[in-house]
């Protein structure tokens, strides 16, 4: 076998093996601290082999080791295996690193939790890990859609780890549902596929109609995973799952995911013209509207959900323009610097016991490990050059200048500004303000939760310098220069950050804040699918349910009524005596006589 298949195998079976034995054995099962080494054991393999993987050397040619799923009449229906190339290996590295770094820092943020309950958390982690890789390493869409319905599941159950919290609950219930209802494209778009070309390829060949439908399939799937607007919906309300759970799968990778779907179909999205335009006004308004809302959040963790959604669609519109290189690269500096951002909050909320700012102000004195790491990943997300976010940032407005009648670039650039400016709001009322009593008494996080802080902060600082190097092997290159579009883009991310500085630091709210504050308590788009859902879909549902019982069961239940007392009335004819059946003949015949002779 080769030693690179055996690599991407190891990636797949540590975390697999690690979950599995989490909840097979009872002593793991029962104690929480042999399930959670397990876990890090199992992602500390399968990052070490993702990170010899990296040093291959796949520009431009894959390594494919698979196997046939479902053989009918010596015909497989799909196949399973690895796919290993220079879209997947840098992502299976992202997803590796990221998860590794959020499962040691819950070591430390988890510790309260009762034994079970801390086990079940890192079994989760595990089971979580294995999905997203088998998602990435999938040779097909079929086997993609496998990993992809994986993750959704486990989102599912990190979501509402805390079952017993109705909010949590409810909304865990909202993210499954909303995805799943979006994820109805991606199997529809299987279907499409399969009955046009007999397979699930990445690259196939289609007609002009068919590629368009299926990319559109897709796109839907995308929105969902991605929270793209108007599927936006579910990712604020996610937050309400565990703060590490919030970096690793609403920051860093599951919600990426779509965006990777898209960058791993790119040779089938490229034949869908009117899908690629699509995607880049999804992409353009999410972003927008998204940051917008950010604007004026009390609550830190929802302002970063508000960012990751806003991010997401710098990602989609890029991918919209053609540039999937664009997207790619903006994903995984994105995954290290939100991590970070939600890691830094959690350390934060631990110290206050309170997610919102109010209650903070003034923490760089009392935790500067927390608050310089943090303020990294700000400086980042705003777009500050050098750092990696600036990096990507240009590289995706640099990819749509021209796209649309420059619309969506100019609102894109508009959107880095008002990123720069609620980050800016942040770090003033987290680290920079006036002390609240809640933070008078914090102190800074342990070890095991700020050594992960420090790591994501170095990818956060020199990631974007890899750029090149992620472009050589998606067959592309990438030049920094000095032109427009990046002197444009850093003005917008320092002026935001300064003006929001000048801002709140002399106690003043931002003039926007009172509009945008209004249209977030409409909740508009939430209100409507709110709408839609007790207004519509319960109705219709109870409706079919009536005629379902009533109409199509009581049909059936008739007809069976109806033969068993027919049976029952006609039973007295047999009495099993000879002479009554030769009389009925004799009756019977004299019948067909008379008819027979009737004119």
């Amino acid at each position: 076998m080769n030693p690179s298949v055996t690599l991407a195998l190891v990636t797949l079976a540590a975390p697999l093996a690690a979950a599995l034995l989490s909840v097979v054995i009872p002593p793991i099962r029962h104690r929480g601290a042999p399930a959670a080494m397990l876990t890090l054991l199992g992602s500390l393999l399968a990052t070490g082999a993702a990170g010899l993987l990296v040093m291959e050397d796949l520009a431009g040619r894959a390594i494919r080791a698979t196997v046939p799923w479902m053989v009918v009449q010596g015909r497989p229906l799909g196949q399973v295996g690895v796919r290993l190339d220079a879209v997947s290996i840098p992502m299976l590295l992202v997803v590796c690193l990221v998860a590794l770094g959020v499962q040691i820092y819950s070591v430390a943020y988890m510790h309260d939790e009762k034994r079970r309950s801390y086990g079940r958390y890192f079994a989760y982690h595990a089971l979580f890990l294995f999905s997203m890789n088998l998602l990435v390493l999938a040779p097909d869409l079929l086997q993609a859609f496998a990993g992809w319905e994986l993750v959704g599941l486990v989102s599912y159950l990190l979501i509402g780890f805390h079952f017993d919290r109705p909010s949590a609950a409810r909304a865990a219930v909202k993210a499954f549902w909303m995805t799943k209802l979006a994820d109805m494209g991606f199997l529809f778009a299987l279907l499409v596929l399969y009955a046009r070309t007999g397979a699930f390829s990445w690259d196939v060949a289609l007609r002009p109609e068919v590629a368009e439908a299926t990319a559109g399939l897709i796109f839907l799937a995308v929105m969902g995973k991605s929270a793209q607007f108007p599927l936006h919906v579910w990712l604020p309300d996610a937050m309400e799952g565990p703060t590490p759970v919030s970096a690793l799968l609403h920051a860093a990778t599951m919600v990426a995911a779509g965006v990777f779907l898209v960058v791993r179909a790119d040779p089938l999205f490229a034949q869908a013209h009117w899908v690629q335009g699509g995607m880049l006004w999804v992409g353009t308004i999410t972003a927008v509207f998204t940051a917008l809302l950010g604007l004026v959040q009390t609550d830190i963790k929802r302002v970063l959900a508000y960012s990751t959604c806003s991010q997401l669609g710098f990602m989609v519109a890029a991918l919209g323009a053609g540039s999937a290189f664009a997207g790619y690269f903006h994903l995984g500096t994105h995954a290290f610097f939100k991590a970070l951002l939600f890691l830094g909050a959690g350390s934060v909320i631990h110290a206050v016991h309170s997610n919102e700012m109010k209650d903070m102000g003034g923490l760089a004195r009392r935790m500067p490990l927390t608050a310089v790491t943090f303020g990294l990943g700000a400086l980042s997300l705003a777009g500050i050059p050098p750092l990696a976010g600036f990096a990507s940032k240009d590289v995706i407005l640099t990819a749509l200048e021209g796209k649309a009648g420059w619309i969506p670039w100019a609102l894109l650039l508009a959107t880095a500004f008002l990123t720069a400016f609620y980050m800016g709001r942040v770090l003033v009322l987290t680290f920079l303000g006036k002390p609240s009593p809640a933070a008078a008494h914090a102190h800074e996080s342990p070890a095991a939760m700020t050594v992960p802080l420090v790591a994501l902060g170095i990818p956060t600082v020199a990631a974007g310098f890899l750029g090149p190097w992620l472009a050589r092997g998606l067959g592309g290159e990438m030049h920094l220069h000095l032109g427009l579009t990046p002197v444009l883009a850093s003005l917008a991310g320092l002026g935001g950050l300064l003006l929001s500085l000048a801002t709140y630091l002399r106690g003043r709210e931002a003039p926007l804040a009172a509009t945008v504050a209004a249209l977030d308590r409409a909740s508009l788009v939430d209100r409507a699918w709110a709408f839609g859902y007790h207004s519509v879909l319960l109705p219709v549902s109870g409706l079919l349910r009536w005629v379902d019982r009533y109409l199509v069961d009581g049909l059936m239940n008739g007809l069976g009524w109806g033969t068993l007392e027919t049976g029952q009335a006609m039973r007295p004819v047999q009495t099993g005596r000879t002479r009554d059946y030769a009389l009925a003949v004799v009756v019977g015949a004299l019948v067909l006589m008379v008819l027979g002779a009737w004119p």
